[in-house]
């Protein structure tokens, strides 16, 4: 099992939301327990869920394109599934820095097909897209380099939860909000990536 200090260098959380992210592992571990134990016993592993959790994912962004509540109800599986698979590594004992990095790389390769379902369903300015995966991505990534070189951000924008849960509505409730909401996340992400670069240019 890792070194609890040496994950922490090699993740992509800031020391602002760390105390909280912690906190919500306590708390998803006491909740999820039963069901945790259950898989563990069924030789289901962290990694096993970090693919169902980028298969249905990748599988809600191309149903969307047909049915938007299939899409939706996709979407929310692939949520639950990103949920469990941590969880369930540090109830086995399996936590490592590779599990954390694919789990990153499988949620960043559901936002970006999210997007092009978006920008395909016309609820999304071909721009946002590109700017909100791109930027996303990069501050992600300046995450893990930031921590890796001791400088970890003070607090981080995560907007992709915000994102999906902002479909339902503008779907059904408020069409034209979502574009919206994606510049404004754009305009935070694109700060954290310029505060990014420069730090990890002044520390290399």
């Amino acid at each position: 099992m890792s070194d609890p200090e040496e994950e922490q260098k090699g993740d992509c959380y800031a020391d602002g939301e760390r105390s909280f992210m912690e906190w919500g592992q306590r708390l998803r571990h006491h909740l999820l327990l039963p069901v945790l134990k259950c898989l563990d016993q069924q030789h289901v592993t962290a990694n096993h869920l970090t693919i169902v959790s980028l298969v249905t994912g990748l599988a809600a962004a191309l149903c969307l394109v047909f049915s938007i509540p299939l899409g939706l109800a996709l979407l929310l599986l692939h949520v639950l599934a990103d949920g469990m698979d941590g969880p369930l590594a540090r109830y086995s004992g399996s936590a490592s820095h590779q599990g954390s990095f694919t789990d990153t790389a499988a949620d960043q390769a559901v936002i970006v097909a999210i997007m092009i379902a978006l920008v395909h369903l016309k609820a999304v300015d071909p721009a946002a897209a590109i700017v909100y995966a791109v930027v996303y991505t990069v501050v992600v990534g300046f995450a893990i380099v930031r921590n890796k070189l001791g400088i970890p951000y003070s607090w981080l924008v995560r907007p992709r939860f915000v994102i999906y849960g902002w479909l339902a509505i503008e779907f059904w409730v408020f069409p034209g909000s979502l574009n919206m909401l994606i510049w404004v996340c754009n305009l935070l992400l694109l700060a954290k990536a310029l505060t990014g670069f420069y730090k990890i240019r002044r520390k290399i």
